[in-house]
């Protein structure tokens, strides 16, 4: 028995990180998240791996990234989320996601957690382009229809660079943040 009082049990997070160029700066909201008092593990596209530094991340959460399914009887790396934040959510994740297609640990994830009721928030980044397309805008309609929590985006232009100065990742906790229960 231990005279140590019993610590709260800390909001677990999952950072779902997607292949764009501003993805490298991911360790942003997960200092965020850690600010709270909250716990991060990455699940990355197999595409986003190739764009982060996996051990940086690794180091600042403590968990191993994730990417790929898990074999049968494999432990669980991670702990279940109690929410999951998208960032940045890149066009084909989004398009992928609110249409059930589930080709990748990351999607799976996604598809699960409606199922589950786990809060969900989503920053897109994406070129305006991309967003011109009737899907993208048919997609969040229908991720909004699931109460997924998306914050409003402004497209960068096409070929324009990054636009990674403006992309708030922190954004994602406050949209989580309401949808969570407080914590004793």
């Amino acid at each position: 028995m231990s005279d140590e009082p019993d610590q709260p049990k800390k909001t677990f997070l999952y950072v779902i990180v997607c292949a764009a160029g501003i993805v490298g700066d991911v360790g942003k909201l997960i200092t965020a998240a850690q600010e709270r008092h909250w716990d991060a593990g990455v699940i990355a596209t197999p595409q986003a791996l190739g764009f982060i530094n996996v051990q940086a991340i690794e180091a600042q959460t403590g968990y191993p990234i994730r990417s790929a399914w898990r074999t049968p009887g494999e432990p669980r790396p991670l702990p279940p989320a109690d929410a999951i934040a998208v960032a940045p959510a890149t066009f084909n994740t989004i398009n992928k996601w609110a249409a059930g297609i589930s080709d990748t640990l990351a999607l799976g994830i996604l598809c699960e957690a409606y199922g589950f009721g786990i809060p969900t928030a989503v920053l897109p980044y994406l070129n305006s382009a991309q967003a011109a397309h009737p899907a993208y805008r048919q997609s969040l309609d229908r991720l909004c229809e699931m109460g997924v929590l998306i914050r409003a985006y402004e497209p960068h232009r096409p070929k324009a660079g990054s636009g990674a100065d403006c992309f708030r990742w922190e954004e994602a906790l406050e949209l989580l943040t309401p949808q969570l229960p407080v914590r004793m």
